[in-house]
């Protein structure tokens, strides 16, 4: 089991360069696991693909509807208190520190290639390079 940050949800089923790090990740464990938050940064994402791709209202339904059953049962609440303390001690925003949060919780990695989220929690954070390694 492994948090999957919402870009790494993307680069698996929308394509582009970074699907092969994507379905590494994906092949070498496939029990993805997200907070509630998600599902309103994929949205915004598939929103910026229509607006500057090819990427029509229909592919983008599709492709939501792929990750929702993908991710069914696999959606967790964090706590309020947690994400507030987190972005206290590091800055994170409070969507970035759901992703962490939920990985300490359940004692797992957050798979990521956010910079800032790599660098500040090395213990629970890691690239999908490092992930399949």
């Amino acid at each position: 089991m492994i948090v999957a940050d919402t870009n790494l949800i993307s680069y698996l089923l929308i394509p582009g360069e970074r699907n092969l790090e994507a379905e590494n990740v994906y092949q070498k464990d496939d029990n993805w696991v997200v907070p509630m938050l998600w599902r309103s940064e994929f949205r915004n994402i598939l929103t910026t693909y229509m607006g500057v791709t090819k990427m029509n209202v229909q592919q983008a339904i599709a492709t939501m509807g792929k990750a929702e059953q993908m991710l069914a049962d696999r959606e967790y609440i964090v706590t309020s208190i947690s994400v507030l303390e987190l972005t206290q001690k590091t800055k994170f925003s409070a969507y970035d520190a759901e992703f962490v949060v939920l990985a300490k919780n359940l004692g797992v990695k957050l798979v990521t290639m956010d910079k800032n989220i790599l660098k500040a929690v090395p213990k629970v954070a890691v690239t999908p390079r490092e992930f399949v390694k």
